[in-house]
């Protein structure tokens, strides 16, 4: 198995938001924000190479929204999904399976492009199976009113219209050996039913965090975003996987952190807390 970072650009959102009750005075230590309260974040999506499968793990929020919609996150910066790819030596055609850790459009906008005549829509994977789970398609294609601005129809419905959509059974809290010994560990509190991939490389059990864990900012259990739709539940779903991811020696990869791909976390006399920061590549 090879795994490699694809950096799919930067965006901005309120760092407020990011924090929910967390004062400012706290948070802007770890993530400074600009003149607007908006913090950068990043949007990294990992891709597993394994055998005849190419896995891509999140798409990134795509290029297809309006001026507008775009206007409202302050996207930067040169990366871009395509890029990427072809800077490795790949192409879209080429991926076999796209995993989606759910469905706002941080995370999934990069799945479906313009046709030729930009009439319509389409993946922009063509040779691919979406990997989602029924309960949060459910969830994302009927949305509440509270999440309706992040389930963007053209990012999600043109999926199933394809016939490229399939869903991981969920039963309980994991879901073992999905695709190329990938385990799934699914969560509820930031939305319902969230799956967090976990992949055994080089020895170590790494986490795709989603958004558990969006950055280093966050590792402190009371720490969750305005966003999460049960921020309760959220806590206790950190308390449970942090403590586990101290003691077995997980590495946390972030797809939002805009500082640091990859940490460790440690036990201490004030709870789980950072251990280190390091670049994927140097796992």
């Amino acid at each position: 198995m090879q795994i490699y970072v694809l950096n799919t650009g930067f965006f901005k959102l309120d760092g407020g938001a990011m924090f929910g009750v967390v004062p400012k005075t706290i948070w802007q230590k770890t993530n400074p924000p600009d003149e607007l309260n908006m913090c950068t974040w990043a949007m990294r999506s990992l891709l597993i190479e394994d055998g005849n499968k190419l896995i891509l793990v999140d798409t990134g929020i795509g290029n297809k929204q309006t001026d507008k919609f775009f206007s409202h996150y302050f996207l930067h910066g040169n990366d871009s999904l395509d890029g990427n790819l072809k800077r490795l030596g790949f192409s879209k055609d080429m991926i076999t399976d796209v995993f989606l850790t759910h469905l706002h459009f941080d995370h999934c906008g990069g799945s479906i492009e313009w046709n030729d005549s930009k009439s319509g829509y389409r993946p922009a994977f063509k040779n691919a199976m979406f990997w989602s789970t029924e309960n949060h398609w459910k969830w994302a294609t009927k949305p509440n009113p509270r999440e309706k601005a992040s389930f963007l129809s053209e990012n999600i419905l043109p999926i199933q219209e394809s016939g490229q959509l399939k869903f991981i059974e969920r039963k309980g809290n994991f879901a073992t050996n999905f695709l190329s010994n990938i385990d799934v560990l699914f969560v509820d509190g930031h939305t319902e039913s969230m799956m967090i991939p976990h992949f055994k490389y080089k020895g170590k059990t790494i986490v795709f965090m989603a958004d558990l864990l969006p950055s280093v900012g966050h590792i402190p259990i009371p720490y969750v975003m305005g966003y999460d739709t049960r921020p309760l539940l959220t806590i206790s779903e950190k308390e449970v996987f942090l403590n586990q991811a101290a003691d077995e020696e997980f590495i946390l990869f972030f797809e939002h952190d805009p500082s640091n791909e990859c940490c460790t976390v440690q036990r201490t006399e004030k709870g789980i807390r950072l251990k280190e920061t390091f670049a994927f590549a140097e796992i």
